[in-house]
Protein backbone atom coordinates (compact mmCIF):
# COMPACT_ATOMS: atom_id res chain seq x y z
CA UNK A 1 0.00 0.00 0.00
CA UNK A 2 1.07 3.63 -0.35
CA UNK A 3 2.29 5.14 2.89
CA UNK A 4 3.11 8.64 1.75
CA UNK A 5 0.20 10.63 3.20
CA UNK A 6 0.00 8.99 6.62
CA UNK A 7 1.70 9.31 9.96
CA UNK A 8 1.17 5.60 10.62
CA UNK A 9 1.94 4.51 14.12
CA UNK A 10 0.22 1.68 15.97
CA UNK A 11 2.39 -1.46 16.09
CA UNK A 12 0.89 -3.45 18.95
CA UNK A 13 4.00 -4.87 20.58
CA UNK A 14 1.93 -7.79 21.84
CA UNK A 15 5.03 -9.84 22.69
CA UNK A 16 4.96 -8.15 26.09
CA UNK A 17 2.15 -10.53 27.12
CA UNK A 18 4.52 -13.51 26.78
CA UNK A 19 6.64 -12.43 29.76
CA UNK A 20 3.75 -11.66 32.11
CA UNK A 21 3.63 -13.66 35.35
CA UNK A 22 5.38 -16.89 36.33
CA UNK A 23 2.43 -19.27 36.09
CA UNK A 24 3.53 -20.60 32.69
CA UNK A 25 7.07 -21.42 33.83
CA UNK A 26 7.55 -25.20 34.12
CA UNK A 27 8.26 -26.63 37.59
CA UNK A 28 8.02 -30.37 37.01
CA UNK A 29 7.40 -33.14 34.45
CA UNK A 30 3.95 -33.37 32.94
CA UNK A 31 1.59 -31.33 30.84
CA UNK A 32 -0.46 -28.16 30.94
CA UNK A 33 -3.19 -26.91 28.63
CA UNK A 34 -3.98 -23.22 28.79
CA UNK A 35 -6.28 -20.51 27.48
CA UNK A 36 -5.26 -16.84 27.63
CA UNK A 37 -6.98 -13.52 26.97
CA UNK A 38 -5.16 -10.20 26.57
CA UNK A 39 -6.71 -6.78 25.95
CA UNK A 40 -5.15 -3.54 24.74
CA UNK A 41 -6.89 -0.34 23.62
CA UNK A 42 -4.43 2.04 21.95
CA UNK A 43 -6.21 5.40 21.77
CA UNK A 44 -3.61 7.96 22.97
CA UNK A 45 -1.14 9.49 20.54
CA UNK A 46 2.47 9.61 21.79
CA UNK A 47 5.54 11.30 20.37
CA UNK A 48 8.86 10.40 21.92
CA UNK A 49 8.33 10.40 25.72
CA UNK A 50 5.10 12.38 26.03
CA UNK A 51 1.51 12.42 24.86
CA UNK A 52 0.97 14.41 21.66
CA UNK A 53 -2.06 15.93 19.87
CA UNK A 54 -4.28 13.34 18.16
CA UNK A 55 -4.23 15.49 15.00
CA UNK A 56 -0.56 14.54 14.52
CA UNK A 57 -1.44 10.91 13.83
CA UNK A 58 -3.83 9.72 11.12
CA UNK A 59 -4.32 6.52 13.15
CA UNK A 60 -6.96 7.16 15.82
CA UNK A 61 -7.59 3.91 17.67
CA UNK A 62 -6.46 0.28 17.68
CA UNK A 63 -8.35 -2.09 19.98
CA UNK A 64 -7.01 -5.65 20.19
CA UNK A 65 -8.31 -8.73 21.97
CA UNK A 66 -5.76 -11.52 21.85
CA UNK A 67 -6.97 -15.03 22.66
CA UNK A 68 -4.88 -18.18 22.53
CA UNK A 69 -5.03 -21.89 23.31
CA UNK A 70 -1.89 -23.85 23.95
CA UNK A 71 -0.22 -26.99 25.23
CA UNK A 72 3.00 -27.24 27.20
CA UNK A 73 4.49 -30.63 28.05
CA UNK A 74 7.66 -31.42 29.98
CA UNK A 75 8.78 -34.93 28.99
CA UNK A 76 11.18 -35.05 31.96
CA UNK A 77 12.96 -32.57 34.27
CA UNK A 78 15.14 -31.32 31.40
CA UNK A 79 13.19 -31.22 28.14
CA UNK A 80 9.79 -29.99 27.08
CA UNK A 81 7.83 -28.34 24.27
CA UNK A 82 5.10 -25.76 23.88
CA UNK A 83 2.71 -24.92 21.06
CA UNK A 84 0.40 -21.89 21.06
CA UNK A 85 -2.34 -21.01 18.57
CA UNK A 86 -3.63 -17.40 18.82
CA UNK A 87 -6.82 -15.85 17.52
CA UNK A 88 -7.22 -12.06 17.49
CA UNK A 89 -10.20 -9.68 17.39
CA UNK A 90 -9.28 -6.19 16.23
CA UNK A 91 -10.92 -2.80 15.56
CA UNK A 92 -8.98 -0.06 13.80
CA UNK A 93 -9.91 3.59 13.18
CA UNK A 94 -7.83 5.81 10.90
CA UNK A 95 -8.01 8.39 8.13
CA UNK A 96 -8.75 6.56 4.87
CA UNK A 97 -6.42 7.54 2.01
CA UNK A 98 -9.23 7.24 -0.55
CA UNK A 99 -11.77 9.51 1.18
CA UNK A 100 -9.75 11.62 3.62
CA UNK A 101 -12.32 10.73 6.30
CA UNK A 102 -11.93 8.68 9.47
CA UNK A 103 -12.99 5.10 8.76
CA UNK A 104 -13.39 2.11 11.05
CA UNK A 105 -12.77 -1.53 10.30
CA UNK A 106 -13.31 -4.57 12.56
CA UNK A 107 -12.09 -8.06 11.79
CA UNK A 108 -10.77 -11.21 13.41
CA UNK A 109 -8.57 -14.10 12.43
CA UNK A 110 -5.97 -16.67 13.26
CA UNK A 111 -2.70 -15.16 14.45
CA UNK A 112 0.88 -16.36 14.02
CA UNK A 113 1.36 -19.81 15.57
CA UNK A 114 4.27 -20.33 17.99
CA UNK A 115 6.20 -23.53 18.72
CA UNK A 116 9.04 -23.79 21.25
CA UNK A 117 11.46 -26.32 22.70
CA UNK A 118 12.22 -25.85 26.43
CA UNK A 119 15.33 -26.90 28.37
CA UNK A 120 15.35 -26.83 32.18
CA UNK A 121 18.23 -29.20 32.92
CA UNK A 122 20.62 -26.67 34.44
CA UNK A 123 19.42 -27.31 38.01
CA UNK A 124 17.55 -30.17 39.67
CA UNK A 125 14.73 -27.85 40.82
CA UNK A 126 14.12 -26.60 37.24
CA UNK A 127 14.54 -23.03 38.44
CA UNK A 128 16.57 -22.04 35.37
CA UNK A 129 15.45 -22.57 31.79
CA UNK A 130 15.86 -21.49 28.21
CA UNK A 131 13.65 -21.87 25.16
CA UNK A 132 14.07 -21.66 21.41
CA UNK A 133 11.29 -21.68 18.85
CA UNK A 134 9.64 -20.20 15.80
CA UNK A 135 6.70 -17.92 15.17
CA UNK A 136 5.08 -19.07 11.93
CA UNK A 137 3.22 -16.79 9.45
CA UNK A 138 -0.20 -18.41 9.86
CA UNK A 139 -2.01 -15.08 10.33
CA UNK A 140 -3.30 -12.98 7.44
CA UNK A 141 -1.56 -9.70 6.60
CA UNK A 142 -3.84 -8.66 3.70
CA UNK A 143 -6.92 -7.32 5.52
CA UNK A 144 -8.31 -4.12 3.87
CA UNK A 145 -4.90 -2.84 2.68
CA UNK A 146 -6.36 0.57 1.73
CA UNK A 147 -6.94 1.30 5.42
CA UNK A 148 -4.98 -1.24 7.49
CA UNK A 149 -1.19 -0.87 7.27
CA UNK A 150 1.20 -3.78 7.73
CA UNK A 151 2.12 -3.12 11.35
CA UNK A 152 -1.60 -3.24 12.25
CA UNK A 153 -2.37 -6.54 10.53
CA UNK A 154 -3.08 -9.60 12.68
CA UNK A 155 -0.36 -11.59 10.91
CA UNK A 156 3.20 -10.38 10.35
CA UNK A 157 3.99 -12.46 7.27
CA UNK A 158 7.31 -13.24 8.93
CA UNK A 159 8.98 -16.31 10.35
CA UNK A 160 10.49 -15.16 13.63
CA UNK A 161 13.11 -16.87 15.76
CA UNK A 162 12.07 -16.91 19.44
CA UNK A 163 14.75 -17.03 22.13
CA UNK A 164 13.76 -17.03 25.80
CA UNK A 165 15.17 -17.56 29.29
CA UNK A 166 13.87 -17.58 32.87
CA UNK A 167 15.03 -17.94 36.47
CA UNK A 168 13.16 -18.44 39.76
CA UNK A 169 14.49 -17.95 43.28
CA UNK A 170 13.43 -17.70 46.93
CA UNK A 171 13.91 -14.86 49.41
CA UNK A 172 13.28 -16.89 52.57
CA UNK A 173 13.82 -20.48 53.81
CA UNK A 174 10.06 -21.12 53.99
CA UNK A 175 9.77 -20.22 50.29
CA UNK A 176 6.84 -17.91 50.90
CA UNK A 177 8.52 -14.99 49.10
CA UNK A 178 9.70 -15.87 45.58
CA UNK A 179 11.16 -13.84 42.78
CA UNK A 180 11.42 -14.53 39.07
CA UNK A 181 12.90 -13.05 35.92
CA UNK A 182 12.22 -13.89 32.29
CA UNK A 183 12.92 -12.49 28.84
CA UNK A 184 12.12 -13.16 25.20
CA UNK A 185 13.77 -11.99 21.99
CA UNK A 186 11.87 -12.07 18.67
CA UNK A 187 14.10 -12.00 15.57
CA UNK A 188 12.36 -11.77 12.17
CA UNK A 189 14.00 -14.00 9.56
CA UNK A 190 11.98 -14.85 6.45
CA UNK A 191 9.59 -12.01 5.51
CA UNK A 192 6.98 -11.41 2.81
CA UNK A 193 5.76 -8.56 0.63
CA UNK A 194 8.53 -6.03 1.42
CA UNK A 195 7.82 -5.79 5.14
CA UNK A 196 10.05 -6.80 8.05
CA UNK A 197 8.74 -6.22 11.60
CA UNK A 198 11.13 -4.75 14.12
CA UNK A 199 13.20 -6.86 16.49
CA UNK A 200 11.36 -7.08 19.80
CA UNK A 201 12.81 -7.72 23.27
CA UNK A 202 10.53 -8.16 26.28
CA UNK A 203 11.59 -8.85 29.85
CA UNK A 204 10.10 -8.90 33.32
CA UNK A 205 11.19 -9.24 36.93
CA UNK A 206 8.68 -9.92 39.66
CA UNK A 207 8.02 -10.98 43.24
CA UNK A 208 5.33 -13.30 44.61
CA UNK A 209 3.98 -14.05 48.08
CA UNK A 210 2.64 -17.58 48.59
CA UNK A 211 1.47 -17.29 52.18
CA UNK A 212 -2.25 -16.79 51.53
CA UNK A 213 -4.82 -19.56 51.11
CA UNK A 214 -8.56 -20.11 51.37
CA UNK A 215 -9.36 -23.75 51.92
CA UNK A 216 -7.39 -25.71 49.33
CA UNK A 217 -6.91 -22.66 47.09
CA UNK A 218 -3.57 -20.83 47.22
CA UNK A 219 -3.80 -17.09 46.50
CA UNK A 220 -0.58 -15.50 45.27
CA UNK A 221 -0.22 -11.71 44.83
CA UNK A 222 2.30 -10.79 42.12
CA UNK A 223 4.13 -7.53 41.39
CA UNK A 224 6.20 -7.07 38.22
CA UNK A 225 8.54 -4.64 36.51
CA UNK A 226 8.34 -5.04 32.71
CA UNK A 227 10.64 -3.62 30.04
CA UNK A 228 9.99 -3.73 26.27
CA UNK A 229 12.09 -2.58 23.35
CA UNK A 230 11.13 -2.81 19.68
CA UNK A 231 13.26 -1.58 16.79
CA UNK A 232 11.77 0.16 13.75
CA UNK A 233 10.15 -1.86 10.98
CA UNK A 234 11.91 -2.03 7.63
CA UNK A 235 11.09 -2.69 3.97
CA UNK A 236 9.21 -0.83 1.22
CA UNK A 237 5.82 -1.50 2.90
CA UNK A 238 6.92 -0.28 6.31
CA UNK A 239 7.26 3.13 7.95
CA UNK A 240 10.49 3.09 9.98
CA UNK A 241 10.04 6.69 11.14
CA UNK A 242 6.74 5.83 12.90
CA UNK A 243 7.59 2.43 14.40
CA UNK A 244 9.81 1.33 17.25
CA UNK A 245 9.66 2.19 20.95
CA UNK A 246 10.84 1.54 24.50
CA UNK A 247 8.41 0.99 27.39
CA UNK A 248 8.58 0.39 31.13
CA UNK A 249 5.45 -0.97 32.84
CA UNK A 250 4.50 -1.79 36.42
CA UNK A 251 2.09 -4.67 36.86
CA UNK A 252 0.10 -5.87 39.89
CA UNK A 253 -1.49 -9.29 39.53
CA UNK A 254 -2.89 -12.30 41.38
CA UNK A 255 -2.86 -16.05 40.83
CA UNK A 256 -5.38 -18.54 42.24
CA UNK A 257 -4.18 -22.13 42.38
CA UNK A 258 -6.12 -25.20 43.38
CA UNK A 259 -4.50 -28.24 41.82
CA UNK A 260 -4.80 -28.94 38.95
CA UNK A 261 -6.20 -25.51 37.97
CA UNK A 262 -4.51 -22.10 37.91
CA UNK A 263 -6.21 -18.76 37.18
CA UNK A 264 -4.12 -15.62 36.68
CA UNK A 265 -4.99 -11.92 36.23
CA UNK A 266 -2.87 -8.79 35.90
CA UNK A 267 -2.96 -5.19 34.71
CA UNK A 268 0.10 -3.50 33.20
CA UNK A 269 0.51 0.26 33.58
CA UNK A 270 3.10 2.18 31.49
CA UNK A 271 5.28 4.48 33.62
CA UNK A 272 7.68 5.39 30.82
CA UNK A 273 7.19 5.30 27.03
CA UNK A 274 9.40 6.55 24.22
CA UNK A 275 7.97 6.19 20.71
CA UNK A 276 9.53 7.00 17.36
CA UNK A 277 7.40 9.52 15.50
CA UNK A 278 3.70 9.51 16.40
CA UNK A 279 2.22 6.22 17.60
CA UNK A 280 -0.88 5.01 19.41
CA UNK A 281 -0.35 3.93 23.01
CA UNK A 282 -2.59 2.17 25.53
CA UNK A 283 -2.99 3.58 29.07
CA UNK A 284 -3.24 0.05 30.53
CA UNK A 285 -2.94 -3.56 29.32
CA UNK A 286 -4.89 -6.50 30.76
CA UNK A 287 -4.13 -10.20 30.89
CA UNK A 288 -6.01 -13.30 32.07
CA UNK A 289 -5.03 -16.96 31.81
CA UNK A 290 -6.58 -20.28 32.78
CA UNK A 291 -4.42 -23.41 32.86
CA UNK A 292 -4.95 -27.08 33.74
CA UNK A 293 -2.10 -29.36 34.78
CA UNK A 294 -2.06 -33.07 34.01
Amino acid sequence: MALGGHAWGCACGCGVFDVSGSGMLPDGPGGMVFVSYDFMDQDHNWHESSEAPAANNDDKRLESQFTAVGLQYMFNRSWGAQVELPYTFRTFKAVDDATGQVASHSWSGLGDMRVRAIYTGFKEDMSTGVSVGLQLPTGSYREDPDLVDRDTQIGTGSVELLLGAFYRGHFDPKQLWDWFAQCQLELPTYTQDSYRPGIEFDSSMGVEYKGFSVGKAQITPVAQFIFSDRSSDSGANSDPDETGYQRILLSPGVEFYMHPVKVYFDAEFPVFQNYNGNQLAAPVLFKAALSYMF
